[in-house]
């Protein structure tokens, strides 16, 4: 067993995958991926790690970030039923440290590159301004990071199930639709995975029109294919509705420093994204559409933004909304 060196355990925990890496003397190994539904437990999926990769080392300490609220340590996923919980008794480990997943993704903005974005319009970022990160993927989850000269802050949330509003007839058509489902329609219900679903189904009802029954990803390739003009439909809304909602979370951050989408949807829809509406619906917000229109907008493109937020916490202290990381 190797006790001269530190390794800490690295880990993005969402609804659908997870992905761990280990984090040894500042250097992060390869990222594995796992699917949730493999495993019952979030425990065996650690297991499943640190059996295969973790053999020959000691790992102390564990560091995740959770698509979900986090509560004393506490964490059940809100789109999965694993419980992410008394890590410390199961695995011996000396620490552990649990996170909502955009509050690390937060992180990572100061430290991405410009080849790591792809811009969707707006002006220049304003120096030192809050930078707000939103993101569909399972969920919808949103963050915000604050620069500051002797520690920044970041604002976690769960904006992502704040009402979702309507701004033109065919939306209200949309979300009256879906109010009789869910009752209350949030943002993730229409700006998600499961929120393009609903959108199609939405779109298919309200039009009149036949089409096959789809999940997110199908929708998507008939939608890009241009063999489906309801799930062309569906896709355009939900460019729409993300455009809508992302400058709601500019104006309520300040965010002049930048508006970042992530998750594991944008990015495979950067050039879709960027000929939508989506910016237009960003700077349509009445007397403050110059405020919106000077604000960068950008889609995050590097494959693993959440370790490098995850890093940063590792290698130094940093403030954080609920007090101070050590």
């Amino acid at each position: 067993m190797d006790f001269s060196h530190e390794h800490r355990l690295l880990g993005d925990i969402g609804a659908t995958n997870v992905r761990f890496a280990l984090l040894s003397n500042g250097v992060l190994g390869p990222i594995k991926w796992f699917t949730v539904a493999e495993f019952p437990r979030f425990t065996d999926a650690v297991n499943a790690f640190l059996d295969y990769h973790c053999r020959q080392v000691s790992v102390r300490e564990a560091l995740l970030a959770v698509a979900g609220p986090v509560n004393n340590d506490r964490c059940v996923l809100t789109n999965s039923a694993w419980a992410i919980d008394e890590l410390c008794a199961a695995f011996s480990f000396a620490k552990v440290h649990i996170l909502n997943d955009f509050e690390a993704t937060a992180l990572s903005l100061p430290l991405l590159a410009a080849s790591d974005l792809y811009p969707v319009g707006g002006g220049e970022a304003a120096l030192g301004a809050p930078m707000a990160v939103l993101g569909p993927g399972t969920g919808l989850g949103v963050a915000c990071f604050v620069p500051g000269s002797q520690a920044s802050i970041v604002i976690a949330s769960e904006g992502g199930h704040a009402t979702m509003a309507a701004t033109s007839e065919r939306e209200d058509a949309i979300i009256d639709y879906l109010r009789r489902e869910f009752s209350h329609v949030s943002a993730e219900r229409v700006i998600s995975g499961s929120g393009l679903e609903n959108l199609y189904r939405a779109v298919i009802t309200i039009d009149g029109n036949e089409a096959p029954k789809r999940n997110a990803a199908e929708i998507t390739n008939a939608a890009l294919d241009g063999t489906c003009p309801t799930a062309r439909a569906a896709l355009d809304l939900f460019c729409t509705m993300l455009g809508t909602f992302a400058g709601n979370v500019a104006l309520m951050f300040g965010a002049r420093g930048g508006v970042f989408i992530a998750g594991g949807i944008a990015p495979r829809l950067t050039e879709y994204i960027a000929r939508s509406e989506f910016r237009a619906r960003f700077e349509h917000k009445g007397r403050f559409r110059q405020y919106l229109a000077s604000i960068p907008s950008s889609i995050i493109v590097h494959p693993a933004a959440t370790f490098l937020g995850l890093r940063s916490i590792a290698e130094r202290p940093i403030a954080v909304a609920m007090g101070k990381l050590t």
